[in-house]
């Protein structure tokens, strides 16, 4: 039996909706990853078999990498069709908000988001959720808003809906977020979940081949190039630092979400207990942060206090609007700080690896 999260009022709104909305905006966060774009496409799938019209709306554009996902080619992008989701936006009876916490996470559709008259449910996993939702299903407790999204299916009592395309988007935003299930993942009611999901007949050896196993040549050149050439490792730090300006990705060919994991790498070292990795995006005019670690390191805190951003303790991320050399200053007086916290979970780091 999957576990109930969400409160019965929640539930019980949501089904008052369903009840006389027939147009549904489905919105997630820029540059969207696994959960994000598993968890939307779930969305997609379940409202469409209940017999609602639904659009499923990125900021920018999806990585090649999740392109095989059932219905990603009725995704759409609002950099590239921005009049065609305003219409969408403004005709909609309900806009589901999946993976982000606040509206500056989606860039220019939250003015379209804030400004429809439509009801508005959010459901995420990050921290601190922004009240800007009619209906707020946040637990950051959970492994991804893929689970979320499955569980808010069966909280509504359609177990049975969940089919094949629904089962493979859930299990793909899980995987993704959790990184195949090695972080955050310590929780049983995982497990049962992805028990419930194999009953659809889903192939998770197929679709963690069809993530991790499916990139292009120059993304394993680029990965090279940043292990040789980019990677920092401070063992007096437990720590490690990847930067990459926008040259440097031009030269080895980037193509959207051929970075996806690099800030995971350097925890392969032993010892390392934290990573930060920097990326210049020249187009939107920032430098972007990823952050992870393990154990109690709060890498969350990092980008809440240097980077503008958060997240969760062991998976974060943030921006700042500069050159990637003060991002990197940023990174240096940020360490130097935490080196002289008294706090056990931040000293950690700088205690010599055994």
């Amino acid at each position: 039996m999957i576990e109930n999260v969400f409160s019965k009022a929640d539930v019980a709104d949501f089904k008052l909706w369903m009840e006389w909305a027939g147009r549904f905006v489905v919105v997630t966060h820029i540059s969207p990853d696994g959960d994000a774009i598993g968890s939307s496409l779930a969305m997609y799938h379940y409202l469409a078999g209940k017999g609602k019209s639904v659009s499923v709306v990125v900021p920018d554009s999806m990585p090649d990498f999740l392109s095989w996902l059932p219905s990603t080619d009725s995704v759409i992008s609002y950099k590239e069709q921005k009049d065609v989701a305003n219409k969408l936006f403004q005709e909609a009876d309900v806009i589901c908000c999946l993976d982000f916490n606040v509206p500056t996470r989606v860039g220019n559709v939250s003015a379209e988001i804030l400004n429809s008259n439509a009801k508005k449910v959010l459901i995420d996993h990050h921290l601190d959720p922004g009240n800007f939702c009619d209906l707020i299903l946040s637990r950051p407790d959970a492994s991804s808003t893929a689970e979320l999204v499955f569980q808010f299916i069966c909280a509504l009592g359609d177990y049975a809906e969940v089919n094949y395309q629904i089962a493979t988007c859930i299990y793909t935003g899980m995987m993704t977020d959790t990184g195949g299930f090695t972080y955050n993942s310590n929780h049983p009611r995982i497990y049962h979940i992805i028990s419930f999901l194999m009953k659809s007949n889903i192939d998770k050896d197929a679709i963690y081949r069809n993530v991790y196993n499916n990139y292009s040549e120059s993304r394993l050149r680029l990965m090279g190039y940043v292990l040789h050439k980019k990677m920092k490792v401070f063992p007096e730090m437990s720590t490690a630092l990847i930067t990459l300006s926008d040259e440097e990705l031009k030269d080895n060919n980037y193509k959207k979400g051929d970075t996806e994991g690099f800030v995971n790498l350097p925890l392969q070292i032993k010892g390392i207990k934290f990573t930060v990795f920097l990326r210049e995006d020249v187009e939107e005019g920032i430098i972007k942060a990823s952050l992870r670690s393990v154990g109690d390191v709060p890498c969350n805190r990092f980008a809440s206090a240097f980077f503008n951003g958060g997240g969760h303790k062991n998976a974060s991320g943030g921006e700042i609007h500069n050159s990637l050399k003060a991002a990197e200053a940023i990174f240096y007086k940020g360490m130097e700080e935490w080196s002289k916290s008294d706090e056990e979970c931040i000293k950690q780091l700088f205690k010599k690896s055994e």
